[in-house]
């Protein structure tokens, strides 16, 4: 008698925990109050301000969905480049990853379900200083000329143009790990490398400031941050295309760039509420404050 009574009682305590576990089947029961993203320097400040203004607006997780705790809107962005954002994905370091350029097929292999959500369009300028000659010379280079510079092959300005001083050509160009340089690399550089006299600057704003600041500087300045410094920069066609926002957002334009964000496996609800926003009007003319496309 006894022996059936404590085999009901184990029987009945396993029910309970198997509904204890069960819960309510939200998906973001290990979520840790803060919604973490990383990648992109050229898209986190951008989803820096959503992120402000989308806590500043709810306060609390339950008033923008109230199957969510009532606890403090927590959303930390973190830069690193549009590698890190993947690496930080793999890694459990992040809940979504910022890239400022298209995922590498490994990097969406090495995910277990890759989503992606493509947020807006950015493009990098090719542009010098407002007194540099090849600026005030020509409104236009090839994909050619542009690789000439880069790859070392011409390093001073006289070899570009007779027309320009024989003074040394300053390259600026993004970290090796940016989505910016990966787009230059692909479209401009190809299988030629760019040489190491190039200065890597850590963030777009601070390359256009190098840019700025220096007379004999060539780089590439992303089109959000150009659009802040127009009056500071020359900034050129590439092959006879304009990088204007019809030919940005047709893809015409060859150095035009995806701004997406990334993640492994469904969403959680706190990232899909925080996704809608960024997708949302408010978080979409955010994103053109900043100088970027939106997405329609």
């Amino acid at each position: 008698m006894y022996r059936k009574i404590g085999i009901s009682m184990i029987f009945l305590l396993l029910f309970v925990v198997l509904l204890v576990g069960c819960g309510d089947g939200n998906e973001t029961s290990d979520f840790d109050g803060e919604l973490k993203l990383t990648g992109s320097s050229t898209l986190a400040p951008t989803i820096s301000t959503i992120a402000d203004a989308f806590a500043e607006e709810y306060g609390t997780w339950d008033q923008v969905d109230e199957s969510l705790p009532e606890e403090e809107i927590s959303i930390s962005v973190a830069t690193g480049g549009s590698s890190a954002g993947a690496k930080a994905i793999l890694d459990g370091t992040a809940h979504i990853g910022m890239m400022a350029r298209n995922a590498k097929d490994e990097e969406m292999d090495a995910m277990e379900n890759y989503q992606e959500v493509k947020i807006g369009i950015d493009a990098l300028l090719m542009a010098v200083n407002q007194e540099n000659g090849l600026g005030k010379l020509k409104q236009d280079l090839t994909k050619e000329e542009v690789r000439r510079i880069f790859s070392g092959e011409q390093s001073l300005w006289s070899e570009v143009s007779g027309d320009l001083p024989e003074e040394e050509i300053v390259l600026l160009v993004r970290d090796v790990g940016g989505g910016a340089h990966g787009v230059f690399q692909d479209v401009i550089m190809e299988d030629e490398d760019v040489t190491e006299k190039a200065i890597e600057v850590p963030s777009m704003s601070g390359l256009v400031e190098r840019l700025i600041g220096n007379e004999g500087a060539i780089g590439y300045a992303s089109f959000g941050v150009a659009e802040q410094y127009r009056d500071d920069l020359v900034a050129f066609s590439i092959d006879g295309i304009e990088p204007s926002e019809e030919n940005i957002i047709s893809g015409d334009y060859p150095l035009s760039r995806p701004l997406n964000l990334v993640w492994d496996g469904e969403a959680s609800t706190e990232m899909q509420v925080f996704i809608d926003y960024i997708e949302s009007e408010a978080g979409r003319e955010i994103i053109a404050e900043m100088g970027f496309l939106p997405m329609e």
